[in-house]
């Protein structure tokens, strides 16, 4: 059995066409398949990476983007640590619809999953969605924010690695805070939520959202779904 110290459930969600299966597979297969068809319901992969010296299990659920599979696709938003939310940098309607997959977000996904948001194909030359305007749909809506592009491989391994240190980060931290509230005299108080402005990481990294303390992702403790 393979050893790991977590394991945690990614889910990308986005409109049909945007690229997440390409995503999928240059992360966890090293590929780009040209003419990748359509997903149809729900498909998976696995990929162990190395985290500051941690071995992290990722879980990757790689969802339908059409109207006919959303009741199927929704069900995975339950148990998921974190939802990868794409659209295509060359395609405007795929980033008008970004309020309606949030509001499926809000309806169906725990209030503390990680929300990442993902500008991909940057490689094309005929962008019409600027970086800066995903950067301000993120900071509304309280999102990490990155670009990348599967088919040159631009932050493809950093978008799902820097997903997995910030779930590490957030079960330290629920650990400690857990440790302190059962020890004896400890009184248990409730976070005061941090205001300020996003700390920029520049172009095409990730942007992190202002943080609440106990507003983090869920923890790792979530079983897996029955395959």
């Amino acid at each position: 059995m393979e050893d790991y110290k977590y394991l945690f459930k990614v889910v990308l969600i986005g409109n049909a066409g945007v690229g997440k299966t390409c995503l999928v597979r240059r992360f966890t297969q090293g590929i780009f398949p040209p003419g990748q068809g359509a997903t149809i319901g729900v498909d998976f992969m696995i990929k162990t990476v190395d985290i500051d010296g941690l071995k992290i299990k990722l879980q990757i659920w790689d969802t339908a983007g059409q109207e006919r599979f959303r009741s199927i696709t929704q069900s995975y938003y339950r148990s998921a640590h974190a939802l990868i939310l794409v659209y295509d940098v060359s395609a405007q309607p795929t980033f008008d619809c970004l309020p309606v997959w949030l509001r499926e977000v809000e309806e169906y996904a725990s209030p503390k999953v990680l929300r990442v948001l993902v500008g991909n194909k940057v490689d094309r030359d005929d962008r019409e969605i600027p970086p800066a305007v995903g950067e301000a749909f993120s900071r509304m809506n309280n999102m990490y924010f990155i670009e990348t592009s599967a088919k040159d491989c631009s932050n493809v391994d950093k978008l799902f690695q820097e997903i997995a240190r910030e779930l590490i980060q957030t079960m330290r931290n629920q650990r400690q805070e857990t440790s302190q509230a059962r020890q004896p005299g400890t009184i248990a108080r409730t976070p005061i939520p941090m205001t300020g402005p996003l700390v920029n990481m520049r172009q095409l990294t990730l942007m992190a959202p202002p943080k609440s303390p106990g507003q983090n992702p869920t923890a790792a403790s979530l079983d897996p779904p029955v395959l």
